[in-house]
């Protein structure tokens, strides 16, 4: 037996296998026919089996053939791999630009990151949901290169791409007698408990809600900080309290559970923006927020 069959021998077979044909096979590889023969006859003496029975009329696998096939295929198949893997590893590419976002964002910097990995070259954005503080956390430990969360800001950081989520809906147990309401009051509040985060910021969007409800006996704490609307909606349906939430969430979100009513509170806002450290400004880094900026334009 002579040495293993080359690659370039190996592909020959595959292709006069697919095709029948010694001609147009060699076509296919830019050989010449005489070539061609030859690449399989070298084959077939290297593995020691006869591949193909030809007579003047036709060229057919033999049972030998038939066999080798499969295995030649993935070989070829593992091939290609190897070269597209070893052409990605010999690209240069920048290291993921690191993410932490406040969950009610998702839909907007999924959209920013769709439109990163379509540039040329794609920019990667490695997305890390997470609450206020431990973005912030994040950020001051450089773990991530940015943060968009709410407002408010840390300071000695420049903050970007500045949108508002208004506050528009209550969400309560389905069945509660607020459900026919065409728009619920603070003051229609007296027997329900309104969920809180204890963290409420001066001048933040819950510090607001919670003055105009006049007494911490209407509030319910049920986090440290609340960041994530829709992972309150279990409490909402098991009647721990109701829930004010943005007209996204009250729109998107169908529950048989859970109703979401008009609330009528006066400007519930909260503001949002990407944080980052003008001393780590990488050209990477202004283009995720001048897309997350295009992306607040164009929903």
């Amino acid at each position: 037996m002579e040495p293993t069959p080359t690659l370039r021998e190996i592909d020959c077979f595959a292709r006069v296998a697919r095709t029948l044909s010694f001609s147009r096979a060699a076509a296919d590889l830019n050989l010449s026919q005489p070539a061609m023969s030859q690449a399989i006859g070298r084959a077939e003496r290297s593995l020691g089996v006869r591949l193909f029975d030809r007579t003047s009329r036709e060229v057919r696998l033999s049972p030998a053939g038939q066999a080798l096939l499969p295995y030649a295929e993935a070989l070829l198949e593992t091939a290609a791999a190897l070269h597209a893997e070893a052409g990605r590893l010999a690209t240069p590419r920048h290291p993921a630009i690191r993410l932490a976002y406040a969950p009610p964002a998702g839909s907007l910097v999924a959209q920013a990151a769709r439109r990163l990995s379509r540039r040329r070259p794609a920019i990667d954005v490695d997305l890390r949901p997470t609450g206020r503080r431990a973005a912030l956390q994040a950020l001051t430990n450089g773990e991530v290169a940015a943060a968009l969360l709410p407002a408010p800001f840390p300071t000695g950081y420049t903050t970007s791409a500045r949108f508002g989520m208004t506050i528009t809906h209550l969400a309560i147990p389905t069945g509660d007698p607020l459900t026919g309401t065409t728009a619920v009051k603070p003051t229609q509040l007296a027997a329900h408990k309104v969920l809180m985060p204890h963290d409420r910021p001066r001048g933040g969007m819950w510090a607001t809600l919670a003055a105009t409800l006049h007494g911490p006996h209407q509030h319910r704490l049920v986090a440290e900080e609340i960041d994530d609307f829709a992972a309150l909606l279990d409490l909402v349906a098991a009647g721990t309290g109701v829930l004010p939430v943005p007209r996204l969430l009250a729109t998107s979100v169908k529950r048989p559970d859970v109703t979401f009513v008009p609330f009528q509170a006066g400007e519930l806002r909260i503001t949002y923006g990407i944080a980052w450290s003008p001393d780590q400004a990488t050209p990477e880094l202004i283009t995720l927020i001048n897309t997350v900026q295009e992306a607040l334009w164009t929903r």
